[in-house]
């Protein structure tokens, strides 16, 4: 049977961003705008998303005289994303199963 999927990681930006950070201790805002793709507005609003759910902590500093942004992934982060992951196989596979009967 199919398992639910997580509604704030079934989303093709915050699955992005997640996908990011889990490889990474931390990541500049700048570093995931350039990597997903999208507006400025957009990845502020999921990473709002993301860290009212808290998988990411957002922390805001200055380089400098600029306004720096750097999020990471949290604890809860990894395990959500992870069962995410898991899920999504056992879509697969039961997909690949039903095929084969």
């Amino acid at each position: 049977m199919f398992g639910d999927l997580d509604p704030i990681l079934h989303s093709q930006a915050r699955l992005a961003i997640m996908s990011i950070l889990i490889g990474v201790k931390s990541a500049e805002f700048s570093f995931l705008l350039e990597n997903i793709k999208t507006t400025k507005g957009n990845l502020s609003f999921q990473l709002t998303k993301l860290k009212d759910a808290g998988y990411i902590e957002v922390n805001k500093s200055f380089k400098g005289s600029y306004p720096l942004t750097t999020c990471q992934i949290t604890d809860k982060g990894i395990n959500a994303y992870e069962l995410y992951v898991n899920a999504l196989d056992d879509y697969f596979k039961e997909f690949k199963n039903n095929k084969n009967e």
